[in-house]
């Protein structure tokens, strides 16, 4: 039971004893005050859960009540009584706060009711904090956007800035930087936070649809309007709305958009009033706006409203000491999410996630990260576990290039002796030794052109040596 404690104030004897014999049945705690005044003191040292207050009583009314308690304890619900049944004391009643408002004589089921309507907005405003927590939580700056590069740093400031106002935000990046995020993070540190938050893709909409999800519709604007439908921007009245790939968006919708941002106002589809909206635009876009303007692909007087204040994302190849950092984020994460035990990353696999360049950004990372914890059945990640990663990269060179020899050699055994333990017991040692001291030996034998003499100085070792293991291991000699 979400009430627990509850203050009945009346003037009169029989009232407080009715409701009081009455809840305590029910097993609430009951104190009881027989003017204003007293009840104002048991408030001002109680923790109660509910105030039942007569309008009319000695010393302070009910209705002064409200306002005194309003200001002191804000969340306390308050029903008002009264013998006199006036729309002036309902209404008045509710203007200053209460929470409902009764009507003397009335059952002892009015009041079971409103009990329960109570605890039944108690355990909503409840969850709604709990999920405000939550969502707070999960769009922190320091916990979910993640990278401590010079670059990234510039976007914690720029984000710090403009999250308290409404001033407009045009995010710019490659796909996959994170542009969405950093919107959320605008809007979750913002005073908008806990209104709605409504992103939609320009791009990802046919164009004949786009305009009714952004503005809505009304019944019998177009076949298959069956009923009205409220836009993207009456959904986010009050809080924010995220327009993602903007640069796709039709330039007659532009025009829309732009009155939008002046008027402060939209017209529903097949409709013909004005209806007022209080929405915060924040706007990305992977395209060059500025050169769409200047070719009229995208409108200027637009691309100047939205672009008040620039934040520019840089690409994941461009920032790589954020990579590691990155990685541990999206284990902990993925493990998370999945209920799985907690992986960790080599050393060798680390340099090579943070050696590719990552064409897909933050989101081929993510995705990369979670495919490779579903399928490994092991703690430690190897680079053997992220193949793909070993394809090419900017200039058509391999993502191996960075890596160490010892990183290189390395992820080749664990690749090449994946089923080790189901190998038979034998001579791996001098099988893995010989793939290894051919192409050295062969190597320096052809910077040295064939003479041993210098190769076996060079490798440290014998020339008799040498010789011997130039026989065992079949290597050619070639001589210019």
């Amino acid at each position: 039971m979400l009430l627990h404690r509850i203050l009945v104030a009346d003037d009169e004897e029989s009232m407080r004893w009715v409701l009081s014999k009455a809840l305590r049945k029910k097993g609430f705690s009951v104190d009881l005050a027989r003017d204003g005044e007293e009840a104002l003191r048991l408030i001002q040292s109680g923790d109660y859960d509910l105030a039942i207050l007569d309008i009319k009583m000695p010393g302070i009314s009910g209705l002064d009540l409200l306002d005194r308690v309003k200001e002191l304890k804000s969340d306390l619900l308050m029903v008002i009584m009264t013998a006199e049944a006036s729309m002036k004391n309902a209404v008045e009643a509710m203007k200053r706060g209460a929470y409902d408002y009764i009507t003397k004589p009335f059952d002892l089921d009015v009041i079971d009711a409103i009990i329960e309507k109570v605890n039944r907005a108690r355990e909503i405003t409840s969850q709604m904090s709990i999920l405000k927590e939550e969502l707070k939580d999960r769009y922190l700056l320091e916990k979910n956007v993640v990278g401590n590069s010079p670059a990234m740093r510039d976007v914690y400031k720029t984000i710090g800035k403009v999250a308290p106002s409404d001033v407009t935000v045009l995010i710019q990046g490659e796909s996959g930087t994170g542009k969405e995020l950093i919107a959320r993070a605008i809007h979750f540190n913002s005073k908008r936070f806990g209104k709605p938050f409504i992103a939609l893709n320009c791009a990802a909409i046919p164009k004949e649809l786009l305009e009714s999800e952004l503005f809505g519709f009304e019944k019998g604007a177009f076949t298959g309007a069956v009923e009205r439908k409220l836009g993207k921007f009456e959904q986010a009245n009050g809080g924010t709305i995220f327009l993602d790939e903007i640069g796709d968006m039709p330039l007659d919708l532009q025009a829309k958009i732009l009155r939008v941002l002046q008027e402060k106002e939209v017209t529903r589809t097949g409709g013909s009033q004005n209806i007022s909206v209080d929405v915060r635009i924040l706007a990305a876009t992977n395209q060059n706006l500025e050169e769409l303007a200047r070719t009229k692909q995208f409108r200027e007087d637009l691309y100047y409203r939205l672009n008040v204040v620039p934040i520019q994302l840089v690409p994941l190849r461009e920032r790589k000491e954020d990579v590691p950092a990155l990685v541990e984020y999206f284990l902990h994460k993925t493990c998370a999410e999945l209920d799985v035990p907690g992986k960790t990353c080599s050393p060798e696999t680390m340099a090579l996630l943070t050696a590719y360049s990552w064409p897909g950004n933050v989101r081929e990372l993510e995705n990369t990260i979670k495919r490779a914890v579903i399928l490994s059945s092991d703690p430690l990640l190897i680079p053997a576990d992220f193949p793909g990663l070993r394809i090419q990269r900017a200039g058509g060179s391999s993502a191996t290039d960075e890596l160490s020899l010892e990183a290189l050699v390395d992820m080749k055994l664990r690749a090449s002796l994946t089923n080790l333990d189901k190998m038979e017991t034998g001579d791996i040692y001098n099988l893995v030794l010989k793939q290894i001291e051919r192409p050295l030996i062969r190597f320096v034998l052809e910077k040295t052109r064939g003479n041993q003499v210098k190769g076996a100085d060079i490798l440290g070792i014998n020339r008799n040596t040498l010789r011997k293991k130039i026989q065992e291991l079949g290597i050619e000699i070639r001589r210019d």
